[in-house]
């Protein structure tokens, strides 16, 4: 019979395509993921990856075939650890949440925090990016991004929008040319995005209203840029649940220039039936609900209960 725990090795390694990611994921040495795939190797007669030092551990089609069967099994397993457990009543467990970098410092945080306030024994990982997760080889539970999957085995809801706005110091403002219409912006220097490093076309706003010979820093951080924005040397277009909870720095333009943006929450469909999955999910959205004056700009105080 197979034995569940190569299975897991397998899985693990699989979504990561290292013997020594996997290893960290599981907690063990590289040595013993390498033996346990052997092992699965060979207890089903068959090679399951191919083995490259350029590319890794990359899955034969016995392998993608396995991987389909295994992904389910986990997915019943978790589910019955549900039920048999009694986590859908004491709800306790692990979450993992990708958001991206501005968002999950600023807003997804802060909120999971108060969750865990709620349910103590849920413990939570967030991981803010700067790039797309990959929830093919799992490397999240629930994904937030700002564009909707195209394609995949994923539940996905639109979780909200969000406006963006020009940002300045007071300081800053009070010392330079007066800004009062967009042909003003001429005059200004601004912090914008690495372009060759945007991770999507919504944020390719600088064209729209940036003078590019006025770009003095470029970063592919959002929090960089912010940090940047604070030191009172220039502008910078940054979400307003960022800009409008910093005290020293004023929006210009809103009305002649702001940008709308949504936010996408999902999760892989064998997820789908995971009580914590599911409450995360409702939380998060109730509470983006209440701070929907600051996600437009409107107010500068993240709501958190």
């Amino acid at each position: 019979m197979l034995n569940w725990d190569d299975l897991r090795y397998f899985l693990e390694v699989a979504r990561t395509q290292r013997v020594s990611g996997a290893a960290a994921r599981l907690g063990v040495e590289h040595t013993t993921v390498a033996r346990r795939i052997r092992q699965l190797e060979t207890h089903l007669k068959t090679v399951l990856f191919e083995k490259s030092r350029a590319t890794g551990f990359t899955l034969t089609q016995s392998g993608q075939e396995l991987l389909a069967h295994v992904e389910k099994m986990e997915s019943h397993w978790l589910n019955a650890q549900e039920e048999l457990t009694g986590l859908g009543e004491s709800l306790s467990g692990h979450l993992r949440i990708a958001a991206t970098e501005g968002f999950g410092s600023y807003v997804v945080t802060p909120l999971s925090l108060y969750f865990q306030d709620q349910y103590p024994g849920i413990t939570v990982d967030v991981m803010p990016f700067q790039r797309f997760v990959n929830q093919t080889k799992r490397e999240a539970d629930i994904a937030i991004t700002i564009e909707r999957p195209q394609r995949g085995p994923y539940v996905y809801s639109k979780l909200c929008d969000y406006a963006l706005k020009i940002y300045a110091t007071r300081d800053y403002l009070q010392n330079h040319a007066p800004i009062t219409s967009l042909d003003d912006l001429q005059d200004h220097r601004f912090i914008t995005y690495v372009d060759e490093l945007i991770i999507s076309d919504q944020l390719r706003f600088a064209q729209d209203v940036i003078p590019s010979n006025k770009i003095v820093f470029r970063s592919n951080s959002v929090v960089a840029q912010l940090r940047a924005c604070l030191q009172g040397k220039a502008l910078a277009v940054l979400p307003c649940f960022m800009g409008e909870t910093q005290p020293i720095l004023q929006s210009v333009l809103s009305e002649q220039f702001t940008l709308k943006r949504s936010f996408w929450l999902y999760f892989h469909e064998d997820l789908k039936q995971l009580k914590r999955v599911e409450v995360f999910n409702k939380y998060l959205k109730t509470m983006l609900e209440k701070n929907k004056k600051l996600l437009e700009g409107n107010a500068n105080i993240l709501i958190s209960h």
